[in-house]
């Protein structure tokens, strides 16, 4: 099953026999809390979802957005009417990362039918309205393990045995700058692979076949196996979704670099270059 929806495929589910439950997931790093803009207009029928409080746990030595307990994310998600025998879409304002966080947790979890709405509420063209629907009635009960998922040790293993790849900006690989974390540059032996970089400028991913081209060039065709990390674990579950797309399976390091820097033992590579 593909892991994404396009805006015409989601008005005809809509409209069909079998529509799918809707999660609005709008959020963005730094800005502005997402609830206002939910209630100001969202596609008709979709639950809002939290990611701070709902799609993570707090903030602390698991990272900035480490993953949240199993038994609140399966609270969350049957408040939203998430059903086991019913599909997903989630979608958020237009940048993926949110709604990625939130179809990698539902997948993780053990939801077999989720997909995410590609280029998110900016394409959308059908109508909206600020109606909130009434609180679901879900039944899905969250069974970690459906996709793989790695610890600091493990993505320091994928590093030097097959390919993990850092989903942030490149300056921030480089550790040219580090707005956010306690310090600049990435896990010895990543390769810097942006997930801008998997978006077209309309905020879709790129076709599957240029997805595969560009992954394969960053060395996930000679790879056993692959790896992603960002800063906190949002942006990666984006770079994930996009390797789906291209038919290459990944692991996620939840904890990604906002886990990895905060312990000073952790070794530390700056520059261009995997090291």
């Amino acid at each position: 099953m593909n892991a994404i929806i396009t805006a015409s495929e989601l008005a005809s589910d809509l409209a069909g026999h079998r529509p799918p439950v809707l999660l609005d997931v709008r959020w963005q790093l730094g800005g502005e809390h997402g609830l206002p803009a939910y209630v100001a207009g969202h596609i008709p029928g979709a639950a809002f979802v939290d990611l701070d409080e709902e799609l993570a746990g707090p903030p602390g030595a698991g990272g900035r957005h480490p993953l949240p307990e199993v038994e609140a994310f399966g609270a969350a998600m049957r408040r939203a009417g998430v059903r086991s025998d019913t599909p997903v879409v989630v979608y958020d304002g237009g940048q993926g990362w949110a709604a990625a966080r939130a179809w990698w947790l539902l997948r993780w979890t053990g939801h077999q039918d989720v997909r995410v709405l590609d280029g998110g509420l900016a394409v959308w063209t059908g109508p909206v309205d600020s109606e909130v629907p009434a609180p679901g009635a879900g039944d899905f009960f969250p069974v970690p393990g459906s996709l793989p998922l790695l610890d600091a040790d493990g993505a320091a293993g994928l590093a030097r045995s097959g390919l993990l790849l850092d989903a942030r900006a490149a300056e921030r690989y480089r550790g040219d700058v580090e707005p956010i974390d306690r310090v600049g540059g990435h896990i010895p032996g990543a390769v810097s692979a942006p997930t801008s970089e998997n978006v077209a400028p309309d905020g879709r991913l790129l076709p599957a076949a240029a997805l595969a081209d560009r992954f394969e060039a960053l060395g996930a065709g000679k790879a056993a196996a692959v790896g992603v990390y960002c800063g906190s674990g949002v942006s990666g579950a984006h770079e994930v979704l996009a390797l789906e797309v291209a038919g290459i399976p990944a692991a996620l390091y939840a904890g990604s670099w906002s886990q990895w820097s905060a312990d000073g033992s952790r070794p530390v590579a700056t520059g261009p270059e995997p090291q």
